[in-house]
């Protein structure tokens, strides 16, 4: 097989005929790829289409939003969710988006279901952006957002600090990795780790990159812009950036790593949950087969999406209530 028949697009016969039938009713839409756009026309149309394949939007006893204060004097904005109002424990969510687009409004309803179903509170952050804001500021808002969770900044909110997870997908997904071990320096005790289809690695160049570099959803045309918005090139090597580049995971919490089988990132997702294992670390992987990155945000026409919610409950519910 060559090259460039590696890189044809994807038959739609890879795909589930649900997932086949979104991918279909995406290209009649006829939208421009992100990566045809301003920084700021793709968050607007990614904010637009966030919601449209979604599952119907829970009500919950509480949702607050709220400003987490960050190292710079920053104040983020942030959502909590919770399912009443006991002293719960928390989850910090980080919303994909390739650290460009996304915000806690694109990933309200999941984060909705996810404290529904879990039985806990979700905090929600809007972590500042590409390209105002470029590597590694998302990552040090991410950090200072789960240390201010675990300190008094959970305990003010009413919320159970000492039982605390952090999860997201995409680029929230990187982020999140990259706080477990930032967690584990710092002795900050961490219940979980949720990684959904987390980008791992510095290059892009594993088989399924080439495999699924047309798509769909996630090219490598799109996977090169949002890094362009993001990082220089010479820091792509930090493990900040790439977690397979950490020089050592032992000890980190337990990770739930939920893949799409049709995504470029499916590949450098299965290394780390192998590196994870290799230093010891308990890990869950799941691998959604026939669906495609962004599928957990389609509950509403792909049912592999329904049950990775499913799946990322009970692991939730099971690593923070002991």
């Amino acid at each position: 097989m060559t090259p460039d028949s590696l890189s044809r697009p994807v038959p739609l016969t890879a795909l589930t005929p649900r997932m086949a039938g979104v991918i279909e009713r995406m290209a009649r839409a006829g939208h421009p790829p992100l990566h045809q756009l301003t920084p700021a026309q793709a968050k607007a149309a990614y904010e637009k289409g966030a919601a449209v394949l979604e599952v119907p939007k829970p009500e919950l006893a509480r949702v607050e939003d709220l400003r987490i204060p960050v190292r710079d004097g920053a104040a983020l904005p942030a959502r909590l969710y919770a399912p009443s109002a006991e002293a719960l424990p928390v989850l910090l969510y980080l919303h994909g988006g390739g650290f460009t687009v996304g915000s806690v409004a694109t990933h309200d309803i999941l984060c909705r279901v996810l404290a529904r179903d879990a039985g806990i509170a979700v905090v929600s952050l809007d972590y500042r952006l590409a390209p105002e804001h470029r590597f590694p500021t998302a990552v040090n808002d991410a950090w200072d957002a789960l240390r201010h969770l675990a300190g008094e900044g959970g305990a003010a909110l009413g919320l159970d600090g000492a039982r605390l997870a952090v999860g997201g997908d995409s680029a929230g997904g990187t982020l999140s990795a990259v706080c477990a071990i930032l967690a584990r320096d710092a002795a900050v005790p961490l219940a979980l780790q949720l990684l959904i289809y987390p980008g791992t690695a510095a290059r892009q160049n594993t088989d399924s990159h080439r495999r699924f570099a047309q798509g769909p959803v996630l090219t490598e045309a799109l996977v090169t812009w949002f890094f362009a918005q993001y990082i220089d090139d010479a820091q792509r090597d930090d493990w900040r950036f790439a977690p397979l580049n950490a020089d050592d995971v032992e000890g980190v919490a337990p990770a739930w790593i939920g893949l799409a089988e049709c995504d470029p990132l499916v590949d450098e997702g299965v290394q780390y949950a192998d590196k994870l294992r290799s230093a010891g670390v308990p890990v869950e992987l799941e691998i959604y087969r026939g669906v495609v990155h962004e599928f957990v945000k389609m509950g509403r026409a792909v049912p592999e999406a329904q049950a990775a919610h499913a799946h990322m409950a009970a692991a939730l519910r099971t690593a923070l209530n002991p």
